[in-house]
Formats: structure tokens, C-alpha cells, sequence
């Protein structure tokens, strides 16, 4: 009882704090002279602090036929560097109490540590040694060895499992070739093979600089001394040249795609995609309002209608797969054994439908913004989800402290927003992918007037 008052208690503060429009999470910012944009978070409630890093790379910076460098980075950043023999990045992590990790997306390169606050200190060794000096220890060997992980990794993350090759053709069709959203983030076997040594050095030299990062530290510290440990500990490594902007084509679609994959599967799997708005752009948030709303849990109206009511799919969810340069919108669902994907399809397409001529009712637009509410609120307890939070933040918008604008978005919507922005984008220029068991093209969802 008492831990459920203090978490109500918190939970008031929260909300007392974003409904006054006051700084939900308070922070101080300076950049180095080797550009480092560096951004402090003071937070006592415990003895723990989190550095996370962004680099603002990821496989959206890679080019055709050299593809799958931000992710074997992320290999690579954890084998060694110029004062941290091979290894001993996690072991010294995990006997300092720590734990570290990190991660790759089309847009950015995030890794972090959490540590006792008295083990500050070499977090910030460990990350500042690997930014300037991984290179002097990288070899064509560690390259090779990573390399093969990596490969292997895309067999067992991809190739071989079931459906994993979906995400991989439905980016090929909604993205043209030269777009950045047209490859996976893990890459192709093909490039992975083909990149040199001097690819991937020249990779990590002319993104991995300091004046394309931002370092957020964040939990039981004092800003002051902080900002003196960031000095001494970053600002030896050198700047880079500039990294302009990224450019990529206009994606669009002109009309449907139809396309079929055979699989080693029981079930077929039906997948639904539109081109969206970009993150925080209008429209970005309605949409993730609308996916709840057709998909989000089991009083969503395709789960109530495909799963219970009719009983012809395993599952169904709907997602805004929201991203910098533009988004995505899917609706995913496996069918029942004996139904087919053309079955599914029709009932999506009735729901869509029936939205677009009438707008979701106040009642399940307001549960949708209380379930992203609570998310919302739940990721400000935790002092790595405020870290990374306020990273995502400065990285998308410029401003660290864009808590109260994002939470805003959401509670100011209506239900014709919600009806608005399925009548503008999941029109019929959409990528229809249909996944069936080998040899059963028959169960797949043909186009209108297909038989």
C-alpha cells in the first residue's frame, strides 16, 4: 500500500508538472569545442546514473551496394579501442555494478551505461575512448570477425526465421531504390561481403565524431563537476568535418502493390502498408491514436471482430512506425487455420471504411490517450528512460525538454482527427504483402476483382 501511494503521489507531480506547462525534465546544456552537444539531467532519487549517447547515423547514411556499416558498428564499438583491450568493456562495466547496451535504426546509433554513480567516471572513459580512439586498434580481422556475426545474425533474425523476410520486401516497395528507407538497417549478405576495410574505416571516421553526438548524463549528479568530467574526458577527441543534413527523394506511391512470398510457415499472414507522416509531424500522432483504436489490444474493433467475433485470424496489431524522413503505416494480421487473407482483408478494409464515413467515438479516443498517457508518465520514472528520452528529443526536434509538446499532441486530438487522417492516408496506394505456406499461393489476398 504504502509503495502504490508513492507511485500515486509521483504520478500527481507528473501531471501537476505538464499540465502548468513548467519543464518536465529539467536539464542543463553546453557543447564542447569539438562540437559534443552535451545535456545534464541532475535526479537523486537513487545512486545511479545513465550515459547515452547518440550518433546521429544509421543506416539511412549508408549508399546502395554498401549497406549494413551503422549496425556493424554496433559490433564493432564493443571490441575494444585504443586504451580498452578487447573485452574488457563489459567486464569492467559489470564489475563496476553496470550494464550497457546499444542499438541501430535507419536514423541513429544510440549506445549507453547505467552505473553507480560513484562509477561515473569510467563510463565516460569507455565511451569517450571508443569515439576517439576505436580506429587505432581496428583491424581487418575484428572487421571480418564482426562481420560474420553480423551475417550470421541476419540468417537468424531474417532469412531464417518465419516471416522475418516481410519487413525487407515491404521497404523495398514503399521506398525507391535511392531513398534511405529503402534497405534493412542490418543490411545485405551481398555488401556485408563486399565492404572493405578502408569502407568501414572511412565510415566510422567521417560520422562517429564528436560534433555529430549528443551525450546525455543523467541521474545522482552534480552539473557542475559533471560538466568538468565531460571536459576532461571528451575534449581530446578531435572534431570532424561537417555532416550535412540527410537528403533522400520524395517517397510516394502511385497505386497499389500486390506481392506474394512463400514461406517456410503454418499460417498465412497478411500485411497492410501506407506512407506516412514523418514523427511530430501533423498527423504523426492521430495515427498512432487510429492504429490503437483498429488494433490496439482486445476491445480494439479488429481484434473484436477478427479474433473473437468471426474467429478467422490467430491475431491482428496495428502500428505508426514513425521515423525522421517519413513513416509508416501497418496493420498486421495471421489467419486462422482454414481462412484465407482475402477474408481478412475484407473485414479490414469495413473497419477503415466505416471509420473514414463515421469518426471512433470520444470514448475510445480517450482510452487510447490514457494508455499513452500512462506509457508517457511510466518512462519519466525510470532515469534511462529520461536519458534517452531527452536524446530522442534534442536529436528530432532540437529542444531536450520536449515532453510537455509531445504528451500535448496527443490530448488536444478528436475523434475527427482521428477520422481525418485515415480519409488522407490509408488510401488505396498501399503495399499489400501476403505471406503463405509454400506451395498455397491460394491463400493469399488477390487484388480487387481477383479471384
Amino acid at each position: 500500500m504504502k509503495q502504490k501511494s508513492i507511485f500515486l503521489f509521483v504520478l500527481a507531480l507528473l501531471l501537476g508538472t505538464l499540465a502548468y506547462g513548467q519543464p518536465a525534465v529539467k536539464y542543463e546544456r553546453f557543447k564542447l569545442p569539438n562540437g559534443l552537444d552535451v545535456i545534464l539531467h541532475e535526479d537523486h532519487t537513487i545512486p545511479v546514473v545513465s550515459c547515452n549517447i547518440w550518433y546521429h547515423v544509421g543506416s539511412g547514411r549508408e549508399k546502395p551496394g554498401r549497406t549494413g556499416f551503422a549496425h556493424l558498428f554496433e559490433h564493432l564499438m564493443f571490441m575494444g579501442s585504443g586504451h580498452v583491450p578487447v573485452g574488457k568493456f563489459d567486464e569492467w562495466l559489470e564489475a563496476a555494478g553496470g550494464d550497457n547496451n546499444g542499438s541501430t535504426t535507419s536514423d541513429r546509433t544510440n549506445y549507453f551505461e547505467n552505473v553507480p554513480s560513484n562509477a561515473v567516471d569510467l563510463a565516460l572513459f569507455l565511451e569517450s575512448d571508443r569515439m576517439g580512439y576505436l580506429v587505432d586498434v581496428m583491424t581487418p580481422e575484428k572487421v571480418n570477425a564482426q562481420r560474420d556475426v553480423v551475417k550470421n545474425e541476419r540468417r537468424q533474425s531474417y532469412e531464417n526465421r518465419p516471416y522475418g523476410m516481410s519487413s525487407i520486401m515491404i521497404d523495398e516497395n514503399l521506398f525507391p531504390p535511392e531513398h534511405p528507407y529503402h534497405w534493412p538497417t542490418i543490411g545485405s549478405q551481398e555488401d556485408l561481403s563486399a565492404a572493405r576495410f578502408e569502407d568501414v574505416v572511412e565510415f566510422f571516421k567521417k560520422y562517429y565524431v564528436p560534433n555529430n553526438a549528443s551525450l546525455v548524463i543523467a541521474g545522482d549528479i552534480d552539473p557542475a563537476k559533471m560538466k568538468q568530467k565531460v571536459t576532461r574526458w571528451f575534449s581530446d577527441v578531435p572534431v570532424g568535418k561537417p555532416v550535412p543534413p540527410l537528403g533522400a527523394p520524395v517517397a510516394y506511391l502511385t497505386g497499389e502493390k500486390r506481392l506474394v512470398m512463400e514461406d517456410k510457415v503454418q499460417l498465412p499472414r497478411l500485411y497492410m502498408n501506407w506512407l506516412t507522416p514523418r514523427i511530430f509531424a501533423p498527423g504523426d500522432a492521430e495515427l498512432d491514436v487510429l492504429a490503437s483504436v483498429l488494433a490496439g489490444g482486445k476491445n480494439s474493433r479488429l481484434y473484436k471482430r477478427l479474433v473473437y467475433d468471426m474467429q478467422i485470424a490467430q491475431d491482428v496489431y496495428a502500428y505508426q512506425g514513425s521515423s525522421d524522413l517519413v513513416s509508416t503505416f501497418a496493420i498486421v494480421s495471421t489467419a486462422r487455420s482454414g481462412h484465407t487473407l482475402s477474408e481478412i482483408e475484407t473485414v479490414i478494409r469495413e473497419e477503415i471504411a466505416k471509420i473514414k464515413n463515421e469518426a471512433p467515438t470520444m470514448h475510445e479516443v480517450q482510452r487510447t490517450v490514457n494508455q499513452y498517457e500512462a506509457g508517457f508518465l511510466n518512462r519519466l520514472e525510470s532515469i534511462s528512460g529520461k536519458a534517452n528520452a531527452l536524446n530522442s528529443y534534442v536529436t528530432q526536434t532540437g529542444n531536450p525538454d520536449y515532453f510537455n509538446e509531445d504528451l500535448a499532441r496527443y490530448k488536444a486530438l478528436s475523434p475527427t482527427d482521428v477520422q481525418s487522417v485515415a480519409q488522407t492516408y490509408l488510401t488505396d496506394w498501399d503495399v499489400i504483402l501476403s505471406v503463405v505456406p509454400n506451395g498455397k499461393k491460394e491463400l493469399a489476398s488477390p487484388a480487387k476483382g481477383g479471384k
